[in-house]
């Protein structure tokens, strides 16, 4: 008994012991660290765009050592907030300002190096020792004039890119995966060169562009899944350039578009499939430029286009395929629109065009004598025999 005890007294001292040099040790490799990270901003606010490149490569270093998860934090919130410090773009320059562009064009390859750093440390496997996924990211009010995130993983953390601005050369989403934390580009503005989101998937908890304006450019979202639980485009303004949502899947919780405006240029939901509980156009406006549901595929989603109005856009339907879930256009409004639903398809569900005020679309109404596809529903005026 008294050797036991006397084993147990040992292993308690041991233990202490060994918890006192882990506590040294975490406190020298702290301290190394705030002083290298002191270091590494200092640079940050450098004239020369070299020493800043350096600093920016310090920090990602850091990040990469650092001793804890939360400095590893530090040293990301470091890198988005010079981001987003005040940013003056390309098109904003001073005419023929030779020095103004030389200081703007270093200023972006540094912008750009931070981009680029976060991406490539966004791309390694979550267990990788420096990998940076799981963390937050505050791009909040950014400015970007390019930049490439393509195959980058957010996942775990919160992604913000509200109120940033997307303008000149184009940005790279490319296969890009927002999983887990809400993701928000509410009120982000896309208004010149090109938005590439092809192939994303977002899922997890959300993906907000509330009150996001497209007006110029190429926005693209053709392939894109989006299987979170919530998707909201509400209130947007779709007002110019083109924006595709060609190929893409709908396979989430709640999709909105409500209370949108579609004003002008292009939108493309071509060859896309809406599979998921609800997508919701309630309450938008298309009044301008050509929306485009061709080839697409509904297929178990309820789709709320209730009290849309159409008023001079082109919108077409052609070649869609309604074989489930519910379709409703119940109380919209057709005024000097053209829509088409040639050789579109009604294999199943149910397809609501009840209490519609305007003209019959195009290739949507049997002709004379033929009854309707089981689950259409149309107003008596445009086909007498309606049930």
């Amino acid at each position: 008994m008294v050797a036991g005890a006397g084993a147990l007294v040992a292993l308690i001292v041991a233990y202490r012991r060994q918890r006192v040099d882990e506590d040294g040790a975490l406190r020298d490799a702290t301290r190394l660290h705030t002083e290298r990270f002191t270091t590494a901003v200092s640079q940050l606010g450098d004239e020369s765009a070299a020493v800043r490149l350096g600093g920016v490569h310090a920090l990602a270093g850091l990040a990469d050592d650092a001793p804890t998860r939360e400095l590893r934090q530090t040293c990301i919130d470091v890198l988005c907030a010079y981001l987003r410090l005040p940013y003056t773009a390309e098109a904003e320059l001073p005419a023929d300002d030779a020095e103004a562009r030389h200081s703007y064009l270093a200023l972006r390859e540094v912008r750009h190096t931070v981009i680029r750093l976060i991406r490539d440390h966004l791309r390694l496997p979550l267990k990788h020792q420096h990998s940076w996924q799981g963390h937050h990211f505050d791009f909040t009010g950014v400015t970007f004039d390019g930049g490439d995130f393509s195959m980058a993983t957010f996942s775990g953390g919160s992604v913000s890119f509200s109120g940033a601005m997307f303008s000149g050369d184009g940005v790279d989403f490319r296969g890009v995966t927002f999983s887990g934390g809400a993701i928000s580009f509410i009120g982000a503005t896309f208004s010149r060169g090109g938005v590439d989101f092809r192939g994303v998937t977002f899922s997890g908890d959300g993906v907000s562009f509330l009150e996001a304006t497209f007006s110029g450019g190429l926005v693209s979202f053709g392939e894109a899944t989006f299987s979170a639980d919530v998707v909201s485009f509400r209130m947007a303004t779709f007002s110019g350039g083109r924006i595709g949502f060609g190929g893409a899947t709908f396979s989430g919780g709640l999709v909105s578009f409500g209370g949108a405006t579609f004003s002008g240029g292009g939108v493309d939901f071509g060859w896309a499939t809406f599979s998921g509980d609800e997508v919701d156009f309630g309450g938008a406006t298309f009044s301008e430029g050509r929306i485009s549901f061709g080839g697409a595929t509904f297929s178990g989603a309820r789709v709320e286009f209730r009290g849309v109005t159409f008023s001079g856009a082109r919108v077409d339907f052609g070649w869609a395929t309604f074989s489930g879930g519910a379709v409703s256009f119940r109380g919209a409004t057709f005024s000097g629109t053209r829509f088409d639903f040639r050789a579109a398809t009604f294999s199943g569900g149910a397809v609501d065009f009840g209490g519609v005020t305007g003209p019959a679309p195009s290739g949507l109404v049997p002709q004379s004598g033929s009854s309707l596809p089981t689950g259409l529903t149309l107003p008596s005026a445009w086909h007498p025999t309606n049930p």
